[in-house]
This record gives C-alpha cells, structure tokens and sequence, in this order.
C-alpha cells in the first residue's frame, strides 16, 4: 500500500480510537441524575467528576505529548488505548464517590496520551494539501463519541442501569487494541525524526516560537466553552426543558456534534484551498469558525422554546466544527514537527485546567444564578478568542 493510500487508512483506524475515547468520557455526564440519585451527590460534587479528570489529563498532556515526540506516536497511541478501556470497565464497578473519582483520575491520565500522538501522527502522513480535512475527518470521531456518550449513555442508563454503559465501553476497547496494533505496524518506522532534547528543552524550544502563545490561550478558551457544555448541558436542558434522560442527552450532543461535522468538511476543505494561496489563510478560516459559533452560544442560554434551542445548538457546533479542523495543522505553521505533540500537550494543558475550573465553578454558582449566565461568559470569551487568533502570524507553510 502506497504512503498516500496509507495516509487515509490511518485517519479511519485513529478514527474508531477517537471515538472510543471521547464516548468513554462523555458517557458519565448523560448519567448525572442516577448518579446524583445513588451517591446522593450535590451539584459541586458532580462537577468535581469533570474536573478530576480534566486536572489529571492536562498536566500528563505535555508530558505525554512529549514521550510521543520522543519515543514513538504509535506505542502512545496503543498504550492509551489499552489503558483508558481497562479503567472504563472499571468505573462500572465504583461503590462509592470516592471511587469514581478515582476512576476518572485515571482516565484522565491514560486518555492524556492519546490525542497528542494521533494529530501528530496524523499530520506527519498528510501535507499543505489535505492535513486540515484529515485532521477534521479524525476530530469527527471525538462529535461521533461525544454523540453516543449523551444518546447512548442516557438510554442505557434509563435501561440498565449506569453501570451498563461503562462496562460495554470498557470491553468494545480491549478488543480493538487487538486490531489497531495489527492496524498500526506500517507506522512502526516514525515518519519523521524524534525529539532530541528532554522535555524542559522542548517545552523552552515552544516558548519561543512565535504566536505559540496566543494559539494556546486560544485553544483554553475553546475549552471553556466545550468543557462547560459537555459537563452542564445535559442537565441543563434536563432541568430548564424537563427533557427525559434520553432527550436531554440526545439534545445536549447530537445537534452540535452532527453540525461540527459539516463544520469540520467547511473548515477543512476551505482551510486546505486558502492555507496553500494565503501564508494565515488557515487561521483567517479557524477564526472566522469562533466567531460564527460565539453567539450561538450565548443563544443557547437564552433561547424559550426547543425549535430556537435546536438552530442555536447547530449552529454553535458549526462554528466549533471549523475551528476544530485547523488546531494542529495551525500548530503545524508554528512548530517543527518533531515538536507537534509536545505543542498539543500544551494546548491540552492550559485548556483542561481553564476548563475545570470552570466546570466545577459553574457547579457551585448553578443554584445562585443558573447554568445559563455561564454560557454567556463563554460566548463572550469566544468573542475575544478569535480577534486574538488574528493577532498570530505564522512562521511559514508547514511541511
């Protein structure tokens, strides 16, 4: 098989690892309400399940970004895997608060050393010409997870139990780490070289390229905005719309993430034609995607009735969608490559610990003044993101 050929086939087989690990994430958010129910949990304890993780995935980030530039993208990749699908079975069997917690610290690190090494990956095998619509064709597996995590998490829940989901995920992952590995042996050879300084020498190497900064400050604040609507959402729409489980998860995920699809296929496709003819034509394009999405978040929070609740949540998640196609190969015009995990461990960082914070925030101020304020916040933060990004003048074209 030819490497141009080889190039798609990796985009499909990391497509079904990205799903598997944003649903096996997601999935506890949609089973909130039975959670609350069993564990007798209050809104800030609830909260706390979102952050855990996410203050344990940030910090690993870099530091497994940087053992994938180093070591190999592929060992990372399958090591994650094989990892965060054990930890999934396991969070079905919690009997206690405090076991969930510990559950999702684990995820949360084993989950850290996924999506550095696959974007990376991904753009090494994919040029100037197709790396935005690769990247956004992987990133539809993360809309595909997240999507089954509320539809499918909230189902089973309502059926089974919220031990059921956990269990099926956990399994489904063990067996396609089988797959993968046999998937994944043409990218045994690194496609280019690894880092050769230590992680204090890579992350001093990044700090100094310009416009790095700004794009990381860009991406925390992109994961504001998702990590406050992928934790309150569902309940948001369970409580304001008396939604069932099922509705509310199917509401809360669907509708975005079936429009950051289309997103990602605008963004991609526009992104690759104007990122070859303009030297900032890709984030001409990922900044246009914040402004579009910004005040459909805020819509969001104000919308009175289901069928505006329904354009505000697509056109949100066509905005996000755009955006999203553009984080690495942006981060690709910035940085070498044997940097780009590194880079995205970065970005994953700063955005997890904005995001936790802001998550379990939301959840002690939601009985003062509701969810819905802290979508307008986001909306706004959004609104100064994408000037920022224009403010980034790349160092060149990629390779």
């Amino acid at each position: 098989m030819n490497r141009p050929h080889y190039a798609w086939l990796l985009v499909g087989l990391l497509w079904v690892v990205a799903f598997l690990n944003y649903v096996d994430r997601q999935v506890i958010f949609s089973l909130f309400p039975l959670l609350e129910k069993e564990f007798h949990l209050t809104g800030a304890q609830l909260g706390f399940l979102s952050t855990v993780f996410l203050w344990v995935y940030g910090p690993v980030s870099p530091f497994a970004g940087y053992l994938a530039d180093r070591f190999g993208r592929v060992r990372m990749i399958l090591v994650s895997l094989l990892i965060w699908s054990v930890v999934t079975w396991a969070t079905g069997h919690a009997r206690s608060y405090g076991e969930l917690v510990a559950a999702r610290a684990l995820m949360g690190l084993s989950e850290a050393c996924y999506l550095p090494a696959a974007l990376a990956l991904i753009a090494d095998y994919h040029g100037e010409k197709t790396r935005s619509l690769a990247t956004g064709l992987h990133q539809s597996g993360l809309y595909a997870g997240i999507v089954m995590g509320g539809v499918g998490g909230g189902w089973l829940g309502e059926t089974y139990g919220w031990r059921s989901p956990f269990t099926m995920l956990g399994a489904a992952g063990v067996a396609y780490f089988a797959l993968l590995a046999w998937g994944l042996r043409r990218s045994a050879k690194p496609a280019v070289a690894g880092s050769a300084l230590n992680l204090a020498g890579s992350l001093s190497k990044l700090s100094g390229l310009h416009g790095f900064w700004r794009v990381t400050l860009v991406f925390s604040a992109v994961g504001l905005a998702n990590w406050l609507v992928y934790t309150w959402l569902p309940l948001y729409l369970y409580e304001r719309f008396r939604m069932t489980l099922t509705s509310a998860g199917f509401s809360a995920t669907f509708y975005i993430q079936a429009a950051s699809f289309g997103g990602i296929l605008i963004g991609g496709l526009a992104a690759d034609y104007w990122g070859t003819r303009r030297l900032k034509g890709r984030i001409w394009v990922q900044s246009a995607g914040l402004a579009a999405a910004a005040p459909f978040l805020f819509l969001i929070a104000v919308a009175n009735s289901q069928t505006l609740l329904i354009v505000a949540l697509l056109m949100f998640g066509m905005g996000r969608g755009i955006y999203d196609s553009n984080a690495m190969p942006v981060l690709c015009q910035i940085a070498p490559a044997q940097y780009r995990s590194t880079g995205y461990g970065v970005f994953n960082f700063v955005s997890c610990m904005v995001g936790g914070i802001t998550a379990v925030t939301a959840g002690y101020l939601k009985s003062a003044i509701g969810l819905g304020l802290a979508f307008q916040f986001a909306a706004a933060i959004l609104v100064a993101a994408a000037l920022v990004l224009l403010t980034v003048r790349p160092r060149s074209a990629s390779a």
